[in-house]
């Protein structure tokens, strides 16, 4: 009886997903007319989270959220599911900066572009210059920016090191600077195996073994720091100490 739940629960998500798709591809649409053919960095921001909240629902995703979010600056977090970024876009329009491989991925790739989402060549050193100019560009914009230092999704058991190359841009900013803790809690399953996506996971397997899952509950915590470290690298040491302490 569990199994056949699980695949009822499956079916309906599956068809409320395929909905979703053309929805939000419907809503892009008609919002890129109605701004005369483009869509600003807002406004795509502003899509993002209005798709964001809809895919959560269908996913039976709950967000308890504590703290000041962000309304502007670089804002750091812990990474541990392609969820992440639907949460946090939920919360707050946001620009998300990413590997480049994720452009490939379907229909997260599809909406990371729409979304204006910073891509950026992990294997090309060459390329933190030109991020960082991008990072620095939608900053003064007024807009945050979401950076997962981590450089990868991993599995909550703990937070890897937090590499400092991308931090550069607010180094010596004024721009406003804050941390968010993520963790999740399942109804039923496992976190680590049916949330979190990680190692050599594939994404439409991992995608059918969320959906099935009963129900899942995120608590975000959102800090702002005040004082910084002048140094990149002393700076990514104390961002990483700040967020563990969000997911104490």
């Amino acid at each position: 009886m569990h199994w056949v739940t699980k695949i009822i629960r499956l079916g309906f998500r599956s068809l409320g997903f395929a909905a979703l798709l053309l929805f939000v591809a419907g809503d892009f649409w008609v919002s890129t007319l109605r701004h005369g053919g483009a869509l600003s960095l807002g406004e795509r921001t502003r899509w993002l989270q209005r798709s964001s909240r809809r895919a959560l629902r269908i996913f039976g995703v709950q967000i308890e959220a504590h703290g000041p979010r962000p309304t502007a600056g670089l804002l750091v977090s812990n990474h541990l599911s392609y969820l992440d970024i639907l949460v946090l876009a939920a919360l707050a329009p946001a620009v998300f900066v990413s590997k480049s491989e994720i452009k490939n991925w379907p229909v997260f790739g599809w909406c990371g572009r729409l979304a204006g989402t910073l891509f950026i060549e992990r294997t090309r050193r060459s390329d933190v210059g030109r991020m960082s100019v991008e990072i620095r560009a939608v900053l003064a914009s007024g807009h945050v920016v979401v950076l997962f230092p981590e450089g990868t999704s991993w599995n909550g058991r703990e937070l890897l090191p937090f590499k400092s190359s991308l931090l550069a841009p607010i180094v010596g900013s004024s721009q406003p600077l804050s941390v968010v803790g993520i963790g999740y809690t399942l109804a039923d399953g496992s976190v680590e195996n049916d949330v979190c996506y990680w190692g050599d996971m594939t994404f439409f397997p991992h995608l059918v073994r969320l959906m099935s899952r009963k129900q899942v509950l995120v608590r975000v915590r959102f800090a702002a720091i005040s004082e910084r470290a002048g140094d990149r690298k002393e700076l990514a040491r104390q961002l990483h100490a700040a967020v563990l302490q969000l997911l104490a």
